[in-house]
Order: structure tokens, then C-alpha cells, then sequence
């Protein structure tokens, strides 16, 4: 008998250890969603190391139907092993990038010993990570199925980014967050959160275009970078904004935000690109951004488009015990991201 014949889906929320509870094997699931709990190179507010344990809690909370795809969940979303030695290794780590972030906030150079050797640890296990998820997502993606990731900090998609390129095949990046994340090295960091798209554009010539929505908070070579590369479209917080003053609709919006991809996408949707009373505890919050409907309504148009969503990732997610609302909306902005991902494919 098939796991979903005995599952109730207008039942309790069951707390099975999996994403929503679903009771999907990743031999019968369409789509598998591989979690990565690090945080190392954060460069505010930790925290963001334990969100996939808090995301599969608060996604039991959540009801199955969704308007915008119904019954997708029963093609199957399943949630694989989560590598805890991720974790482990993480929180070293972590006290280690907490020294050399200290002390580069104090004045001392890069090229300092102490601060180089710890850079050189830090780098080595940011690429050990990657590496880990790379092998994790090609095991997956070579089986056929989608894959979906749930972070940790926006580092983590790196290595399911590079595995959908090594695929063959060109796709585009729908970028949604508060920062441009176009950093080169932050740090001393090479494989910084904030340098994701920037790494990206560098090691995935596979990603022809990345387009970014709701960036509020970049830097002077941020800037100019997303300027002068014909791989970047910027659609700013301010942009954005003052679009909306002039009367132009968010519908309108969005259709000239996916006009601007090509026919196959990679959602990656750093948490802080909401406006911050959905992620208050969020590592780098930054006032402004898009809500949740206009969130959704951008991502299903993706899908009314004739768009096809080929891989995703949610990062950057803190929940704290005494406020579960960042844990919950990340939980739902995935439950989204899964039933359209499935539902493009249709």
C-alpha cells in the first residue's frame, strides 16, 4: 500500500520529522527538499544554522490546501536525511568567524596571522559544505527527481545551484532579498552569504541571467556590478516603490520582472527579502521590502507564465522560542514554492 493511502491530509499535523509531515519516501516523492544547517560566515545575527529543525516544527501548523496549487503535494515532496555533522561543524566555525569579524571591526588587516589562519579554516570548511551539498543535490537531480534546499544562510544554495549547471542546459535565477549578495570575499569570506550571487555568476556560466527583487542595502561595487553585467537585472526596493506611487499595478510589476527570465527558473528567496514584520529575527534585517502576497503573487506568476521552476532554496530564517513567526512564514513561502515548482511542470 502506497504511505499516502493511509495519510489523512484534513488530519492533525503529524510530527514525523519531515517538511509539513508529509509521509512521502524520496523513492515515491516528485520533489525532494535536502536541508543545510550552517551559518558560519553571517556577518550580523546567528541563528540561522537551526532553521531547518524549526521550519519542519512550525510546517505541521499548516494547512495542505493552497489556492494557488491545489493537490501538488500529492505528486510528493519529501524531506531527505538532514547531515547533522553539518551543524556540528557550523558552530566551530562559527566561533572562529566571530573572532576574525571582531577583529576586522577593530582595524586589523586580512593578512594579519591569526585572522589569515582562521580565514583559511573557515574557507576550507565553507568548501567542504558546499561540496556536501553539490554531492547531495547531483545524487538526487541523476535519480530525476527536484530539488528543493531549506537553509541555513544564503551560502547554502551554492552547491544545488552548481549541480543543476553541471546538468547541461541554461536557466535563470529569480533572486528575491534585501541585499544584492554581488560581494566579492566579504570578509576574507570566499564563500560569505553575501557573496552567493556573486560566486554564482563566476563558477555557473550555465546561469544566464540572475534578477533580483526587493535589494534595499548594497554597496557603491554592488552597484556598479549589477550596472555594467548583462547577466544581472535589478528591480530595487526603491524601484519598486516608487513604481507602485506612480500607479503602476504590482501585477504589472511582476509581469516585467518574469518578462525578464528566461523559460527555465531557480527560485532563491533569502527571507529578508519580506518586509521585516514576517522575519523579525532574521540574521540582517533591513526595513522595507515586498509582503507576503506580493511575494507569492510574483512567484505565481512565474508559473501563469508558462515558466518552468527547475530548483529553489529558503535561507536565512531565525526563529527564536519566545517568536515562532519567522519559522512559520519561512515554513509557507516553501510549502509555495513547493506546489508551484510541481505544478509548472504540468
Amino acid at each position: 500500500m502506497n504511505t499516502i493511502d493511509v495519510f489523512d491530509p484534513n488530519g492533525v499535523g503529524v510530527d514525523n520529522g519531515a517538511y509539513f509531515g508529509l509521509p512521502f519516501t524520496t523513492d515515491e516523492a516528485r520533489l525532494i527538499l535536502i536541508s543545510a544547517p550552517w551559518d558560519v560566515t553571517v556577518s550580523y545575527g546567528s541563528g540561522t544554522a537551526d532553521a531547518p529543525d524549526a521550519i519542519i516544527e512550525a510546517s505541521t501548523q499548516l494547512d495542505l490546501f493552497d489556492e494557488s496549487a491545489p493537490d501538488a503535494w500529492r505528486r510528493g515532496i519529501a524531506t531527505a536525511d538532514i547531515d547533522y555533522t553539518l551543524l556540528e561543524r557550523s558552530r566551530r566555525l562559527r566561533a572562529d568567524a566571530e573572532r576574525v569579524i571582531a577583529r576586522l571591526e577593530d582595524g586589523e588587516p586580512v593578512e594579519n596571522d591569526s585572522v589569515a589562519r582562521r580565514l583559511r579554516r573557515i574557507n576550507e570548511g565553507c568548501r567542504e559544505m558546499n561540496e556536501a551539498v553539490r554531492t547531495q543535490a547531483r545524487t538526487w537531480l541523476q535519480q530525476g527527481k527536484i530539488v528543493g534546499l531549506v537553509g541555513g544562510d544564503h551560502s547554502t544554495p551554492y552547491g544545488l545551484i552548481r549541480a543543476l549547471g553541471e546538468r547541461g542546459g541554461t536557466f535563470g535565477i529569480l533572486h528575491v532579498d534585501a541585499h544584492c549578495d554581488l560581494r566579492a570575499a566579504y570578509e576574507g569570506f570566499e564563500y560569505s552569504h553575501a557573496s552567493i550571487m556573486y560566486n554564482v555568476l563566476r563558477d555557473v556560466p550555465q546561469v544566464e541571467r540572475i534578477v533580483e527583487v526587493g535589494v534595499r542595502d548594497f554597496c557603491d561595487a554592488e552597484a556598479e556590478l549589477a550596472r555594467t553585467s548583462e547577466r544581472i537585472e535589478m528591480f530595487s526596493d526603491a524601484m519598486l516603490s516608487a513604481a507602485l506611487f506612480e500607479g503602476e499595478t504590482w501585477g504589472a510589476l511582476c509581469r516585467r520582472i518574469v518578462a525578464r527570465l528566461p523559460q527555465l527558473v531557480y527560485v532563491s528567496f533569502d527571507i529578508d527579502g519580506l518586509s521585516v514584520e514576517y522575519c523579525p529575527h532574521t540574521g540582517t534585517p533591513v526595513a522595507g521590502g515586498v509582503t507576503f502576497r506580493q511575494a507569492v503573487y510574483l512567484l505565481e506568476e512565474i508559473v501563469r507564465s508558462g515558466r518552468r521552476i527547475v530548483g529553489f532554496d529558503v535561507v536565512e530564517v531565525v526563529s527564536r522560542p519566545d517568536c515562532r513567526i519567522d519559522a512559520s512564514t519561512g515554513a509557507r513561502i516553501l510549502y509555495k514554492l513547493c506546489g508551484l515548482t510541481l505544478k509548472s511542470e504540468l
